[in-house]
Formats: C-alpha cells, structure tokens, sequence
C-alpha cells in the first residue's frame, strides 16, 4: 500500500518537471556562434489582427521589447550600435485567434448507495460551446547580411485578464519560453 502511495508521488512529482517542447525551427547550416549582436527588424512587433486596439498598444509592445531585450542579452547578444552593424535582425509576432471546445455536463442518474443504486431517472447530458482567445508569440531572427530566416521560436497560451504588473510578468515569461531554445546547439 505505501510503496503503491509512493510511485503515485513520485508519477504527479515528474509530471509536474515535464517541459512543454517550444515549437522552433532553425538553418542548419548557419554558424550561430557568428551572431554576436542584434537590431529590430522593421516592423519590430506586428499584431494579428492588425489594428484592433484591444490586442496592440504601445505599453504591449514596449513590453515584448523589454523582454526581447533581456532574454538576448542573457543569451550574449548585444544591441547593435546602428541597424547596419547588426548580424541578426529581430521580429515579434503576436497573433491572437479565437478557438472554440465544446463542453458536455452530465447530470441525473439514480439514487441509492454502492455499485448497485435501486431505482433513478435517466442521466442526461447538455453540451454548449465555449469560446476563448489564444494568444502566439512568435520570435524571427533574421541574418542581416541577406535578411534570411534562421531562427524561429513561438508558445501560446489562452488569454486571461491580468493586471499591467501580471501582464508584464506574463510576456517576460513567455518570451524566457520561447528564447530557452536559442541558440539551437
């Protein structure tokens, strides 16, 4: 019975170390060692959809900047002194996209006590449809020199309201997420 107990511990103990694989996809044939610093690409953030205020605002957007900021930094690369310099350029993606779940609660059933319930009603079930927003942060470095794709991270995660303090935290720890796999080896 206890070593029972203890393997179902240990099971919820590893399931909770379990890491999300971030979807990420890179060149692999380019020297990523040779990157040594970076500038925004133009645009820096786009939003999809484009223009729809509740998405894209300026306090978002200086948000993933500093976040971007901090990861790369931690990372080794260094903001570039002019555009120009840079050997990697950096854009943000943020798409937002509704998605829909159905939901069925089952309700009823008989009465009564054990496995064998004397009597009851039929059990019924109700199923509705439930919309929520998903949200995808997508990073893109870019080689400079001939402005090719080498580096694609992103995550997502269902968007929920949030004070400003708990959103900043938020885009830091998605973009933390998203840059843990760069450099690629």
């Amino acid at each position: 019975m206890s070593r029972s107990i203890a393997v179902i511990g240990l099971s919820i103990l590893l399931a909770g170390c379990q890491t999300n694989q971030v979807p990420r996809d890179f060149d692999t044939n380019r020297d990523f060692t040779a990157y040594l610093d970076w500038a925004w690409a133009e645009p820096a953030v786009s939003y999809t959809p484009a223009n729809d205020p509740r998405i894209q605002s300026d306090l978002t957007t200086q948000r993933i900047r500093e976040a971007v900021s901090g990861q790369l930094d931690a990372r080794g690369l260094r903001p570039a002194a002019t555009v120009e310099e840079a050997d990697l350029k950096v854009r943000v993606h943020m798409v937002i996209e509704e998605e829909q779940d159905n939901v069925t609660t089952h309700y009823g059933g008989g009465f009564g006590y054990g496995w064998g319930m004397w009597g009851g009603g039929p059990i019924m079930a109700q199923t509705r449809s439930v919309s929520y927003q998903v949200a995808t942060l997508q990073i893109d470095l870019l080689d400079a020199s001939d402005g090719q794709l080498v580096w694609r991270g992103s995550t997502s995660e269902v968007l929920r309201d949030r004070t400003p303090a708990e959103r900043s935290q938020n885009t830091h720890q998605m973009v933390q997420t998203v840059l843990s796999e760069y450099p690629p080896y």
